[in-house]
């Protein structure tokens, strides 16, 4: 286990003893709780036309929010920006679909991993696959360099793997037949394959090994907010462990 997931996930082992205090504190505090976002990237961040916010990601720090009887106040801001937004007291955590990484925790202290940015396999909808399966006779259109075609070349390197430049060659080519499967991230798939009737996921979205996927998505806290982060990862965890967090999951996720 490398360094950064260690002092992540000792945020969850820190609980046992500090728990009663952070929640103590955290009840105290009557401010509403400033979040950082870059909107739209659904599933997990949209707009509604009323201007307010919704999706996964939302709906869940919401949920956290209300465990930790915090309100939330949303804070757009650009991706570019976001981190140095942080920084300035500008709000109070990042929650935006920010992937834990290395050179992020130089700046930011993160919370435990809470969900990663599933892959889903598409195929045509009349089409009879299983991704588990033998995919040697497949042709299967990925983004080079990204985690799908790692995940592709490791576990179907037999099959006949076709690697683009960008992820709008994957879905020319989904759309012009040239491909039998695609794998891709889930929020892609959703804007620009399943609106058409054609194509439908097959088998079940992809968020492992995290030897190929990292620890995953985490709320950012500045660095000496060490008791908020346990606080918001308590709350994830009371979530998960009510199956809240699974029913949120499902209603987005598992269609």
């Amino acid at each position: 286990m490398n360094a950064l997931l260690s002092a992540s996930l000792g945020l969850a082992m820190a609980l046992a003893g500090a728990g009663a205090a952070v929640a103590t504190t955290a009840q105290a505090d009557d401010r509403p709780l400033r979040i950082g976002v870059d909107v739209p990237y659904p599933p997990y961040q949209e707009k509604l036309p009323d201007g307010s916010l919704t999706g996964f990601e939302v709906e869940l720090v919401e949920a956290a929010c209300e465990r930790m009887q915090r309100q939330c106040e949303w804070v757009e801001q650009g991706w570019d920006g976001i981190i140095p937004g942080l920084l300035a007291r500008k709000y109070d955590l990042i929650a935006s679909a920010m992937n834990i990484t290395d050179e992020r925790a130089k700046q930011v202290l993160f919370s435990d991993p809470y969900y990663q940015v599933p892959s889903v396999w598409v195929g045509q909808a009349d089409a009879e696959i299983d991704p588990e399966g033998d995919l040697s006779e497949m042709t299967i259109g990925v983004q080079q360099g990204t985690i799908q075609d790692e995940y592709v070349t490791t576990y179907h390197g037999e099959a006949d793997i076709r690697r683009y430049s960008d992820s709008g060659g994957v879905v020319n080519d989904m759309f012009t037949g040239r491909l039998d499967l695609v794998f891709t991230a889930f929020p892609l798939a959703q804007e620009r394959l399943f609106s058409d009737e054609r194509f439908a996921r097959k088998g079940e979205l992809v968020t492992g090994p995290e030897s190929i996927y990292g620890p995953g998505v985490g709320a950012a806290f500045r660095q000496r907010d060490r008791e908020l982060a346990i606080a918001f990862s308590e709350a994830i965890q009371g979530l998960k462990d009510d199956g809240d967090y699974q029913a949120l999951w499902a209603r987005y996720f598992e269609k």
